[in-house]
């Protein structure tokens, strides 16, 4: 199934598409040439791999989980993107596209971010790549990852606080759009997740299914088996379909998607558009989305930034009406939950996107019992301290 998709339309079956201003429509046509281009490109993809292989350090490991195993009543696994560089998954895709943007001759990189990894990340490779790079920020997420806010800053990027809107990621998403109108020929937008319009849904899953591929080999050296089941956090969703992809053939493979239940199920309490959400387009894509009858986009509530979106990635989407994969939602508690539960028995201290994960993990193990669950652990949480020790400030140090 997975294979076929998006068709020569950007679609994946009803999902996806390319609703964008007319001023952007040559700009994407070009992009999408170009990128299936150096797909079929031996010396991109030997720079590519060579830049994941020595600079982020892939592959990364499936490590063993014992502990969380006896706990749960399973084999788990854990896909260790917290351990690339710059500490999550989204360097594959920042990478990747900043690789692209220098071979199509573009002189300046912008990106939006929510947790701040992505916007780490895409700071990083345009300073091993010798690109300046703007990062749109919600004001929001600036204040709460700080931490990453410096690394940018650090890293020579310009962070640019967006305090239009719910001044979080749909904000810095709008922002970064913007930005790429005024110039789309000298500009390139290195979109952060497998959202917006096409070819970004298919670019991201095809720089993030490394995830996917290694992950494939090597649960089968460890165990000479596939997975039950993959889980995996889904805010626009690039880890997620990263993971999933190269297994969508597999029918005995269950997949398990995690989205941000925050505090509630109404619109405005969580972040969770497979779960509760309706069809709709929003960043020139049609898909799953929060919005209430009149088509208002409404904002969104989730203790993790990285989630902290109305909407999600169109093959999400598909897969969901198909029945391929299942999407759950946990609330804000349950993550915070599992994140302190990964940190005390397996000594790792994961994000609070990928806790929720874990936390959907955990309820699929208490259902399926003695199950081999590869669970994507998709970055760390040190960026996280600050909010863990607001949201639980009686285990604050």
């Amino acid at each position: 199934m997975g294979g076929a998709y998006p068709d020569a339309r950007g679609r994946y079956g009803r999902w996806g598409g390319r609703y964008v201003p007319e001023t952007l429509m040559g700009a994407l046509t070009r992009l999408e040439s170009q990128a299936r281009e150096a797909m079929h490109s031996g010396r991109f993809a030997r720079a590519l791999d060579k830049e994941l292989a020595t600079w982020v350090g892939r592959p990364t490991p499936l490590t063993h989980a014992p502990r969380l195993g006896e706990a749960w009543g399973a084999s788990v696994w854990l896909k260790r993107e917290d351990l690339a560089h710059t500490g999550a998954h989204k360097i594959n895709n920042a990478l990747g596209q900043v690789l692209l943007a220098k071979r199509m001759g573009a002189k300046r990189i912008v990106a939006e971010t929510g947790a701040g990894q992505h916007g780490v990340a895409t700071a990083a490779a345009c300073a091993r790549l010798g690109m300046s790079c703007v990062v749109y920020m919600g004001a929001v997420d600036v204040e709460r990852q700080a931490p990453n806010v410096r690394r940018m800053r650090m890293m020579g990027a310009e962070v640019v606080p967006v305090t239009a809107g719910d001044a979080t990621l749909r904000a810095a998403v709008d922002e970064a759009l913007r930005d790429w109108v005024s110039d789309p020929e000298g500009t390139f937008y290195v979109l952060g997740s497998a959202v917006g319009p096409h070819p970004y849904p298919w670019l991201v899953r095809e720089l993030q299914a490394v995830i996917g591929r290694e992950t494939r080999e090597q649960v089968l050296a460890a165990t000479e088996r596939l997975p039950d089941l993959l889980v995996a956090c889904v805010g626009g969703g690039s880890n997620a379909i990263g993971l999933f992809h190269p297994f969508v053939a597999d029918a005995d493979v269950a997949m398990l998607g995690v989205e941000a239940g925050g505090r509630g199920t109404g619109l405005g309490e969580h972040a969770a558009p497979l779960t509760h959400g309706r069809e709709g387009v929003l960043h020139g894509a049609r898909s799953m989305l929060l919005h209430d009858e009149h088509g208002q986009v409404h904002e969104t509530a989730s203790v993790s930034a990285g989630l902290d979106y109305p909407s999600v990635g169109p093959e999400h989407a598909l897969f969901a009406e198909v029945g391929r994969a299942t999407y759950i939602a946990v609330s804000d508690e349950e993550a915070l939950d599992a994140l302190e539960e990964v940190a005390q028995l397996e000594g790792i201290l994961i994000a609070l996107e990928t806790a929720h994960a874990f936390a959907g993990a955990r309820q699929w193990a208490a259902k399926n019992p003695g199950g081999l669950i590869v669970v994507g652990t998709s970055g760390r949480g040190d960026k996280d301290l600050d909010i863990l020790a607001r949201a639980r400030p009686q285990e604050a140090p």
